[in-house]
């Protein structure tokens, strides 16, 4: 338990010096300054790999699944990349909630950094309940197996392509509870409007996200418990992936229109895990091999996307 709280305690000097030291004053995240932040994250995320080294060949942390030092590494850095490749279908719902909702550049960071920390609360209970649920059914693999095949099944055919947060349950559900106002007031979340206190915009949008994120989260968890069942790994893996999520979104948000075929990437990405956790029982695949899967879909993508528009640029 003393690495965990260490491994949170960490995490929240992260986020305090995000927002208390390098973003104290509200400004528009340009396209440099989230190349460096996403360079800074994705180093951090993949230094922690010699962290993980170091807990599991020193026995630090308790390790249910019998890893070894070099497997641990492995599995964490497979881990994390599986969630840092289905991060970008969520930049693109994100990049919609803030156009539909009209939020200001300036402000959207903040939004990004207050949903984080809800995102790390409801990823921690979705990911012990995953675990606790592996480890006593085993059955339980395949129920996720098909839910993954299901999913990329639906991303391929684009039912989610027509997304509208204002036309949202969730939305319509907020203004019956609580009153909502059109008016953006600095980044406050609340206003008092004729006496009335009122959620703006910037509220509306940070729980759509919030609670979008729980969604996305159905699809990434199932896809790292098909790598590892070792708590301490999905987590960090999982947690780490999601601090780099803000620059990143600010770093390809404006790249989405060129990147237009990295939808099946992630078809390809969800597809492959799936058949792994249907077939884990009688087919081990190596953890190169699921690396290999990972890196080929995603460069697949950018490259078909960047040469299937010059062809249509040309023509």
């Amino acid at each position: 338990m003393i690495i965990w709280a260490c491994f949170l305690v960490l995490i929240f000097i992260f986020l305090a010096l995000d927002l208390g030291v390098f973003n104290k004053e509200d400004h528009i995240i340009k396209t440099k300054e989230a190349g460096i932040w996403t360079a800074v994250w994705v180093t951090v995320a993949l230094c922690f790999s010699g962290v993980i080294y170091w807990l599991f060949s020193a026995n630090l942390i308790a390790n249910p699944t019998g890893l070894t030092p070099d497997k641990a590494v492995i599995k964490y850095i497979t881990g994390y990349l599986i969630e840092l490749s289905l991060s970008i279908d969520n930049v693109f719902v994100i990049a919609v909630i803030f156009t539909s909702f009209k939020i200001p550049a300036i402000y959207q960071h903040r939004v990004l950094f207050w949903g984080i920390l809800g995102a790390i609360v409801f990823r921690a209970l979705m990911i012990l309940f995953g675990v606790s649920l592996i480890t006593r059914f085993e059955w339980v693999i395949y129920i996720f197996g098909v839910f993954l095949l299901f999913t990329a099944f639906k991303m391929l055919k684009g039912d989610d392509d027509n997304f509208d947060p204002k036309n949202s349950f969730v939305f319509r559900q907020i203004k019956k509870v609580y009153p909502i106002t059109t008016e953006i007031s600095g980044h406050d979340f609340f206003i008092k409007k004729k006496g009335i206190k009122a959620a703006t915009p910037l509220f509306v949008a940070l729980i759509v996200i919030e609670l979008t994120d729980v969604l996305f989260a159905l699809d990434s968890i199932p896809a790292i418990l098909a790598i590892t069942a070792d708590p301490f790994i999905v987590f960090s893996s999982n947690i780490l992936a999601i601090l780099g999520l803000r620059s990143m979104y600010f770093l390809i948000s404006r790249m989405l229109e060129k990147f237009r075929f990295i939808n099946y990437s992630l078809v390809i990405i969800l597809a492959f895990v799936g058949l792994k956790m249907l077939f884990s029982h009688y087919l081990e695949i190596a953890e190169w091999v699921s690396l290999t899967v990972i890196a080929v879909a995603l460069s697949g993508g950018v490259i078909a996307s960047l040469l299937i528009k010059e062809k249509e640029e040309t023509e």
